[in-house]
């Protein structure tokens, strides 16, 4: 286990501002506090927030979300309480403790809410503050870590399903690559051990095969680039072993086939030395179709960086290539916690908050909706999309998924502008609102003060927010209308009962059972073993009318029902009327 001093300096290391005394503190507060726990391993509990706190401190995060790692299981499972927190350690640090605390409490209801539940409870916990998420993340990854002395399996492999679902995927979110593949790896581990196992003994056998190959193609890529003035250094690129599963099961291809490329990462100085270097290799090798990628020009949501290219490189060996700048790395490595920079102060620019307006988007979606099943549809389809960018009339750029339509980029601008879409120019042009839209199109889109989104609209939309908003509207207006209009519906059912005891009854029973009411009653025949009775009904569900007729069909009765008999009664009166005036 880290000591106190050990974590100090390893923050001084990036972090000049931090006050020692209050991490000091911190760590000797949390010490106390867990002095009489120890974990399901049987080590000291202390074990466990350290080990989070050396986490966010390897993400280079600031003092307050370090000393929350230290504390954050203080008001959960000790004495100590939010008022204690925040006299020792100041309202910031309390805060983010508070809301750690609210996230693990969800999550001891796991087995009780459903998935799209917890992902709710979750993200609402997290808006006001994301490092209660980064702290949460940590604590989740080293809890995984040590997931094989839990023993209770059944909790074993919830947590590694709700790792895999939830977890990891706001990992991604957020850019942190590391912590989302180790986390994966980690469930993987669980979920799926044997196929793991197969894809580890592969990628074993191929890095004994091809370690000399490497290190002989590095050599010569790095000298092709200083012939051209260019500097850079060139690492390998591994997949991790459910980044290849995954790969398996989409793309239909065996795994030899996915492990006989050899992966590089080339990092350069600057944007500039991207471009360079791709156009070199370009020029000097065959390039493998359909593997470019420019995420340096069209970033993907998560705002990672890089251009991706693969060739047939020295020696006939097929390679994948990554040129990165040392930023654009450091951003793939530790996503939203490279934004803290230290240069000034340790607070996290607002700037830098404004590019997580996905988070408020989330909230957003989630506030608005009703099922659960539809928000966590809806918001996994918000996070994890690529990107077009598209213009108003005014030139403001509307960032949205591929295969968008103007039906989301009406909803993207505002709610109000949806609802009301009528039709569209894109580019100029009158188009439909179900057009795909290309990077670069200009979209106007005209309103109506009378029109209303159409639900067949949900299936031209690509973004959650659409669709969320499309249900909304639709549930509001059904909502408004059951309160409004009251439908009544009339019939008549003419039924030929036996002359047996209870059987009036029993008729009157299944009619009262399915909400009819009876308006008029009367005997319209009397035969020697059966009376005809004429039941006149007032309904209001046409469904349960549907269940009365299948239920006295059911009764082996025989019956007929009488449709229009009020409006047959009505014409007949008014000849009555007419002959006595005349």
């Amino acid at each position: 286990m880290i000591n106190n001093n050990e974590l100090i300096d390893k923050i001084k290391s990036y972090n000049r501002f931090l006050n020692s005394d209050s991490l000091n503190k911190a760590y000797n507060f949390a010490l106390e506090a867990h002095q009489n726990q120890k974990r399901e391993e049987g080590v000291p509990y202390i074990i466990h927030p350290v080990a989070v706190a050396k986490i966010l401190t390897e993400l280079k995060l600031d003092s307050a979300t370090i000393t929350t790692g230290l504390l954050h299981d203080t008001i959960e499972d000790t004495n100590v309480t939010y008022e204690t927190v925040k006299k020792e350690f100041g309202e910031e640090v309390a805060n983010l403790v508070e809301g750690v605390t609210k996230i693990s409490a969800l999550e001891d209801k796991a087995s009780e809410d459903s998935k799209a539940e917890n992902f709710r409870k979750l993200i609402l916990a997290t808006s006001k503050d994301i490092r209660v998420l980064l702290v949460k993340l940590a604590d989740r990854l080293h809890n995984m870590r040590t997931i094989q002395f839990v023993k209770d399996k059944d909790k074993i492999i919830r947590k590694a399903k709700e790792t895999m679902e939830i977890y990891a995927p706001l990992a991604d979110r957020m850019g942190m690559n590391r912590i989302r593949d180790e986390l994966e790896d980690l469930s993987f581990s669980v979920l799926n051990k044997p196929a793991r196992d197969l894809i580890l003994e592969r990628l074993k056998f191929i890095k004994n095969n091809t370690e000399d190959t490497f290190k002989s193609i590095s050599v010569e890529l790095i000298e092709i680039l200083k012939k051209n003035g260019i500097t850079a250094t060139i690492t390998g690129r591994e997949k991790t072993p459910f980044s290849i599963w995954r790969k398996i099961q989409n793309k239909k291809i065996s795994l030899e086939q996915l492990t006989d490329i050899i992966g590089f990462r080339v990092i350069v100085n600057n944007v500039e030395d991207c471009y360079k270097t791709l156009g070199i290799f370009h020029s000097r090798f065959s390039t493998i179709p359909g593997k470019f990628k420019d995420y340096i020009s069209t970033p993907k949501i998560n705002k990672y960086k890089s251009i991706h290219t693969a060739v047939i490189g020295p020696k006939k060996n097929r390679i994948e290539i990554q040129i990165r700048t040392h930023d654009m790395h450091e951003f793939a490595q530790r996503g939203i916690a490279s934004h803290w920079k230290y240069k000034s102060s340790e607070k996290f620019s607002e700037l830098s908050w404004k590019e997580y307006d996905w988070l408020r988007d989330l909230v957003e979606i989630i506030e608005a909706g009703t099922s659960p099943e539809h928000y966590y549809e809806f918001t996994k389809l918000q996070m994890f999309q690529e990107n077009v960018f598209c213009f108003t009339p005014k030139g403001a750029v509307i960032k949205l998924p591929k295969k968008a339509t103007p039906i989301d980029f009406a909803y993207a601008v505002h709610t109000k502008i949806g609802n009301s879409a009528i039709s569209c120019t894109v580019n100029g042009r009158q188009a439909t609102l179900q057009t795909i839209l290309k990077n670069g199109d200009l979209v106007n889109i005209e309103t109506s003060k009378n029109a209303s989104p159409s639900l067949h609209w949900l299936s031209s939309s690509a973004t959650g927010k659409a669709r969320s908003a499309i249900r909304k509207y639709w549930q509001d207006k059904s909502t408004e209308y059951s309160k409004v209009t009251e439908k009544n519906y009339s019939s008549t059912i003419e039924v030929d009962l036996p002359h047996k005891p209870g059987v009036l009854g029993h008729i009157t029973s299944l009619i009262g059972l399915n909400k009819g009411n009876i308006v008029n009653l009367e005997i319209i025949k009397r035969k020697k073993d059966y009376l005809t009775f004429s039941f006149d009904l007032q309904i209001k569900d046409l469904k349960n009318f549907t269940n009365l007729i299948s239920q006295i069909k059911q009764s082996d009765l025989k019956f007929k029902i009488i449709r229009h008999k009020q409006k047959k009664n009505a014409f007949i009166r008014r000849i009555f009327e007419n002959f006595k005036r005349n």
